[in-house]
């Protein structure tokens, strides 16, 4: 069994969480921006980390860039998770037991470092549950009342 593959399953159903959420808003309130970001913007943003730290990065594939701006609702932004749920279940299933393996990063100011595959995938999801809080923090002083994302299994 791949661990990280039914941890991701968890990532996954909290996601779900949040999108049902986010469905109840209006399209208006999914746009905008408060404090420079919007809960479709940081849906985007967390999409483009999964791309570029697993897809671009550890297995060399040519992913563009996600534009945020460019994603009308909620529904089309399903649609790059679905893409992005691909890329990650490849990601686990390739690198799978192999969690060592060391993968060099040049960051576009040049600077180098190297990070483990299993350091790329711990990134990405924190980087995913941070922003989920954020997306929470937004909906709420849009006057949304969240549900609970946690990990909690019912």
């Amino acid at each position: 069994m791949n661990l990280l593959l039914e941890q991701y399953q968890w990532v996954q159903k909290t996601r779900e969480i949040l999108f049902k959420y986010c469905e109840t808003m209006s399209f208006e309130d999914y746009k905008v921006e408060i404090d420079g970001d919007s809960i479709c913007s940081l849906h985007a943003h967390v999409a483009d980390c999964y791309h570029v730290w697993l897809g671009n990065r550890a297995m060399g594939k040519s992913i563009p860039s996600i534009d945020g701006a460019s994603i009308q609702d909620v529904k089309e932004m399903r649609i790059v998770y679905t893409e992005t749920d691909r890329l990650v279940e490849q990601f686990l299933t390739e690198f799978n037991e192999n969690w060592d393996k060391e993968i060099p990063v040049i960051f576009r100011n040049g600077d180098k470092a190297t990070f483990t595959t299993l350091w790329l995938y711990t990134h990405t999801v924190t980087h995913e549950f941070h922003h989920k809080g954020q997306i929470v923090k937004l909906g709420r002083r849009l006057g949304y009342i969240p549900p609970d994302t946690d990990l909690i299994e019912k």
